[in-house]
């Protein structure tokens, strides 16, 4: 027992074999079940009676109103459940579209194409722009790039420590591939047709340029208005490291598409936008219609345990609080810019009361700040355990948490946090001196 502990504990239970072992495992059972989805399906329709792609079918009803010139349309219940029924058969569930009219563009240009294309354009493109994120973060920024200390990527599966080790084995390009296709959230989300992907991708992408191209990061940020209960924690994080040109971009960006919005669609595509938030407040989250086992926040874990809703509400504010309060700490301090980044990206996820599981793609993002974090500056104890529980909580998340009414992604993220907190008080690299972890010639 003692010797399984220690090995938990300093994290040598996760050997490289281990990883790429499991990784090639459920990516090969993601696939497969992929395949026997549409395998089984009659035409748009899965076996269980579903559009293929799930949450996309309101996307594309959506933009099937836009192309009529109807875009306040989507924002009534009613209206986008008639279309979803007429596009997929009477007996399809309904599939809120609970995003703000900025996603009309997206939806319009999805629906010039037939379902089946547009799901798989929204599909790959996403994939795409998610790889890329974490090609970047791991090989590609100046601030993840070393100086002469070897070549190739570190792997998971390197020996653990408080101090990197002199002879870290390189792990190749495929397999960082791997672990980022296997990633149990990349499933859910391509199996659901919903956007975590580009929800990681902007987020990751933003932390990648964020000092080297401050206006572009601040674009990035910006675009994530589309999904705006993610952007609370980032002006946060900006203010307290003086980052404003970045801060004015993602502002700039924000005002633009709102015009952009407002000229394409017409003003009165807000008040309907405005009036559909009580729907998706009420029915989605404090009723929990959609599923409460879905969504990994505090406040569904308060609302699954018998809270009333406006308990559940004071214990998310006094969470998003505190982790305001932890980013401005860490964001004005000398912690190793990863760090600050991974900060970011859990706080963005654990500050919202409405997170699906999906959304838990934005933690890939983290994942790879924290692995190179670790090594240009070696692992702390637990710290390899939590990272790996981590990266695996999506898979079991709606499991436990019908079996045991604990969103298993919340304790997830709220582990690591705390243990990032903990590495920032030993670390006291400044945010240039992060290198040697991951040179690629």
């Amino acid at each position: 027992m003692d010797r399984a502990i220690e090995a938990l504990r300093s994290g040598a239970w996760l050997t490289r074999e281990r990883v790429n072992l499991v990784s090639a495992a459920l990516l090969i059972a993601s696939v497969a079940g992929l395949l026997y989805l549409v395998a089984t399906a009659h035409g748009l329709i899965d076996r269980q009676g579903r559009p293929i792609g799930t949450d996309f079918s309101n996307v594309y009803a959506a933009g099937s109103y836009v192309r009529e010139g109807r875009p306040e349309a989507p924002f009534d219940p009613p209206l986008q459940y008639a279309r979803e029924q007429k596009l997929f058969g009477a007996a399809t569930p309904f599939y809120g579209w609970h995003y703000p009219p900025f996603f009309l563009f997206v939806a319009g240009a999805l629906a010039l194409m037939p379902y089946g294309v547009a799901l798989a354009v929204w599909q790959a493109a996403t994939l795409g722009l998610y790889l890329l994120t974490i090609w970047a973060i791991i090989f590609s920024s100046p601030r993840l790039r070393g100086k002469g200390q070897g070549e190739g990527a570190y792997s998971l599966a390197q020996n653990s420590g408080d101090s990197p080790s002199p002879t870290p084995r390189a792990a190749g390009r495929g397999e960082v591939l791997l672990l980022a296709l296997a990633f149990p959230a990349v499933l859910i989300n391509v199996g659901h047709g919903q956007n975590g992907l580009l929800t990681a991708a902007l987020l990751g992408a933003a932390l990648v340029k964020l000092d080297r191209a401050p206006l572009v990061a601040g674009i990035l940020f910006g675009l994530l208005a589309y999904k705006p209960q993610f952007g609370v924690m980032i002006p946060i994080a900006l203010m307290a490291s003086g980052r404003w040109r970045c801060f004015a971009a993602a502002a700039a960006t924000v005002l633009l598409l709102t015009v952009a919005t407002t000229l394409a669609f017409g003003p009165h595509v807000w008040q309907a936008f405005l009036a559909s938030t009580r729907f998706t407040r009420v029915v989605a989250l404090e009723q929990g219609d959609t599923g409460w086992y879905k969504i990994q926040s505090l406040f569904a874990w308060a609302r699954m345990w018998g809270a009333p809703v406006p308990y559940a509400y004071a214990l998310q504010g006094a969470l998003a609080v505190a982790l305001g309060a932890a980013l401005i700490r860490l964001w004005r301090g000398a912690a190793s810019y990863p760090l600050k980044a991974a900060a970011l990206c859990l706080a963005a996820i654990l500050a919202t009361p409405y997170s699906f599981d999906y959304d838990m793609v934005a933690l890939a993002p983290a994942i790879a700040f924290l692995a190179a974090d670790g090594y240009a500056h070696g692992f702390g104890a637990w710290e390899k355990t939590a990272l790996a529980a981590l990266w695996l909580s999506p898979l079991l998340a709606r499991s436990v948490a019908h079996v045991t009414l604990i969103p298993l992604g919340v304790p997830a993220m709220l582990a690591i946090f705390v243990l990032l907190l903990r590495r920032t008080t030993r670390e006291h690299s400044s945010p240039t001196a992060f290198s040697g972890a991951f040179l690629l010639k």
